[in-house]
């Protein structure tokens, strides 16, 4: 359990559902000052609250605890994420975790690129596609390179220049996709129209995209745990 799931997913949950502070509160049968508290971290609660929170939010402790990236709890199985690029051959050798993240990034992209295409905005579309492009290159290069006996004549550029200039050309992109979704111009400078704001949570990923939400979900919770970590 990560110290402040509990507090910022009873938040989310709560704010998700439409339910006020004050509402909640009297449900649950606490104060709306205790609650504030739990939602803010500031105090912890005790087990018999976590139980009244699961059955008035209709999730699991393990979900509440941050435990678990599914509401009901279910724990994600490798066999049981779907094929969605297609392929119906994702085993990959050497170990459980490699196939297991190759479904998360597959199918978590596949919810991006529906959700780009609900944006409504091409620049937006173009400049997100060339930037998930710059990181599939320069993966595939620090593979390609690791043996010296592969031939640098595959790519026109340098060995020795390609990481830098990958690097530059992806932060150039994530300042046109910030201008896409927060404003159209960048120091007086026209990028784009602004993109079609969407309206997501959990829930609605959930609902729209149900085979795949899981993969999503268990991304957001992998890469999270594993910067608290270091």
């Amino acid at each position: 359990m990560q110290t402040n799931d509990f507090a910022r997913v009873i938040t989310l949950i709560r704010k998700e559902k439409g339910i006020s502070q004050k509402q909640a509160a009297a449900e649950l049968g606490v104060s709306q000052a205790l609650l504030s508290h739990y939602e803010k971290g500031v105090r912890e609660c005790g087990l018999d609250f976590v139980l009244r929170v699961a059955d008035y939010y209709d999730v699991s402790c393990d979900y509440l605890l941050g435990r678990s990236a599914d509401r009901l709890g279910t724990t994600i199985k490798v066999d049981e994420i779907p094929e969605s690029d297609g392929t119906g051959d994702n085993v990959m050798r050497g170990s459980v975790l490699p196939t297991l993240n190759k479904k998360l990034i597959v199918n978590s992209l596949n919810i991006i690129f529906d959700i780009l295409a609900e944006c409504d905005n091409k620049t937006l579309v173009t400049e997100m596609s060339d930037y998930i492009m710059d990181v599939v290159y320069k993966a595939f290069r620090y593979i390609y390179s690791a043996n010296a006996g592969n031939t640098a004549a595959m790519f026109r550029l340098g060995e020795e220049i390609f990481p830098e200039l990958i690097a530059a050309d992806m932060l150039i992109r994530e300042t046109k996709i910030k201008a896409c979704l927060n404003k159209a111009h960048i120091d007086g400078i026209p990028v784009a129209d602004k993109a079609k704001e969407l309206k997501l949570s959990p829930d609605r990923i959930s609902k729209n995209w149900p085979s795949l939400s899981g993969s999503l979900l268990n991304l957001i919770k992998t890469v999270e745990n594993e910067q608290e970590t270091k």
